[in-house]
């Protein structure tokens, strides 16, 4: 018997870029793997669509990036096949001894045209919910920003013999101007200013929050049925999880936050290690935060702050920090799961079954 040999399928035409904020550097593959072309061009609209116009059809390969959002887009306007690669799990191209914007061009390409799976290719997210997050963004600062110079004003108080009072923040400059010495009236006066436009600008950013949630994601509704959860950090976990049906399990949400343990097993050693970290930053914090209120003096009884008082035990600081992340984890999962059915929140609902 002869056995037939699967024709092994032909290698697309690819284009790795290696992006810059100025320049990308370019290596196109021929579908032999030969390198057909490999130059610098200007990180801009006009070049970019220049160079995709000369290679039509062609497998684009890019790490996720400030720039990689809207080449994604472009590329795929003009009916190009793209890989966005993640930069953390290709290890390959950020140890290379040899590293530098031309060898990262040709990896991305070669890879990319042969096992395009090894890049991990991540899904870059829709211009709605990027316009959210700079939303999101932009008041993070202004609040951080504001809590500096609060920290500051108060030190400089107290280096001349004045404690200020506590007080919330969006009452501090009306509070303590009074109370501000003498010496340091001409220098922190003006400071108070700012945090007062500053107060101003954050209560504008939160009434946007708001009225998107109202107008564009009414979703976020169905999130805040959870005590803890307000309307920036719902608007927050949908803008960054975007369309919920690309978790196949909601129980995928905690890892893709960075909210498991990290693993280091070998032999018979199975240490305990922090969690992995991976993913958003902001929305891990954010979940964190709604956790700490969870479990707080002033938290609801439910089955989430049930769960964490457990872990908490008698409450050393370890103890507390593990409760905390365990209930951000399982909070993102339910928020997933929410989002999935639109389902009433039943607090206790796991309690009154086992009651039962």
């Amino acid at each position: 018997m002869i056995q037939s040999i699967a024709t092994p399928a032909i290698a697309p035409l690819t284009l790795g870029l290696d992006l810059g904020a100025r320049k990308t550097q370019v290596c196109a593959l021929a579908p032999d793997g030969s390198r057909i072309e490999e130059r610098a061009i200007a990180t801009t609209m006009e070049s970019i669509e220049e160079l995709l116009e000369r290679f039509p059809g062609a497998r684009v390969v890019l790490e996720a990036s400030t720039s990689a959002r809207w080449i994604d887009a472009l590329a795929r306007s003009k009916g190009h096949e793209t890989v966005v690669a993640n930069p953390r799990r290709i290890p390959i191209i950020t140890a290379n001894v040899r590293k530098c914007d031309r060898n990262d061009a040709r990896l991305l390409a070669e890879i990319g045209q042969l096992k395009p799976d090894l890049l991990s290719p991540v899904t870059l997210r829709d211009e709605r919910y990027q316009r959210v997050r700079t939303l999101l963004f932009s008041r993070a600062l202004l609040v951080q920003n504001r809590t500096s110079l609060v920290n500051h004003v108060r030190t400089e108080c107290r280096n001349f013999g004045r404690s200020l009072p506590q007080c919330a923040t969006t009452s501090f400059s009306k509070k303590v101007r009074p109370l501000v010495p003498r010496p340091l009236a001409p220098t922190l006066l003006p400071t108070l200013d700012i945090i007062e436009a500053l107060n101003r600008g954050i209560a504008g950013y939160d009434e946007q929050i708001v009225e998107i949630s109202k107008t564009e994601f009414p979703e976020t509704s169905v999130l805040r049925q959870v005590h803890g959860v307000g309307p920036l950090i719902a608007l927050a976990f949908v803008a960054t999880v975007g369309e919920p049906s690309r978790f196949a399990k909601s129980r995928s949400v905690g890892p893709y936050l960075g909210l498991v343990p990290r693993i280091s097993q070998s032999g018979g050693r199975n240490p305990t290690l922090s969690i992995t970290k991976h993913g958003d930053a902001f929305m891990r914090s954010l979940l964190v935060s709604a956790a700490t209120r969870i479990l707080g003096p002033f938290g609801e009884d439910s089955d989430l702050r049930r769960f964490g008082l457990a872990i908490q035990g008698s409450g050393d600081k370890r103890s507390k920090a593990k409760a905390r992340i365990a209930v951000a984890r399982k909070l993102a999962v339910l928020l997933h799961r929410m989002l999935v059915t639109g389902e009433v929140y039943e607090p206790l609902r796991n309690s009154d079954v086992d009651a039962a």
